[in-house]
């Protein structure tokens, strides 16, 4: 006998609802990473205070070798930010949405992280009025691959 289950219904939605609400997946202890950038750069801090307010926890640490420290850990030039995030063995790109960082770390894919390349006005941290959606591909071997459209 088959009987309508409500709360199989509705849990994958809470989940997505849990990943496309800013804020909805912060509660409890915070998110903890570790942002190297260029010591010039202020549009990084930016990127670290909006995480901050969408619930993280990242430390700072300015860096002359970023460009080896994106080589160490994988990131294609074209797929380069401004600087480099890791959190919980993944490598964040660039200024990646807070929605995406908390898909990737739910959903933990084999990939080594995510990125958004360059610096897109609009993105978080960036300022700017943003134009277009905002790509974030995946840091895997072979060609890129989208990630998520923000």
């Amino acid at each position: 006998m088959n009987f309508f289950n409500p709360v199989k219904l509705l849990s994958p939605l809470l989940l997505v609802m849990g990943l496309l609400l800013p804020g909805a997946a912060t509660a409890g202890e915070p998110v903890k990473g570790t942002m190297y950038k260029n010591p010039q750069c202020g549009c990084c801090q930016g990127h670290a205070d909006y995480l901050a307010e969408q619930g993280f926890e990242i430390d700072v640490i300015p860096t002359d070798d970023l460009t080896l420290f994106k080589q160490q850990h994988g990131v294609p030039r074209q797929l380069e930010g401004c600087h480099t995030l890791l959190i919980d063995g993944y490598v964040i790109e660039g200024h990646v949405p807070a929605n995406s960082i908390r898909r990737l770390l739910q959903e933990r894919p084999q990939i080594r992280g995510i990125a958004v390349p360059g610096m897109p006005a609009g993105s978080p941290g960036m300022g700017g009025q943003k134009t277009a959606p905002l790509a974030i591909y995946e840091l895997a071997d072979g060609m890129p691959r989208v990630f998520a459209v923000e």
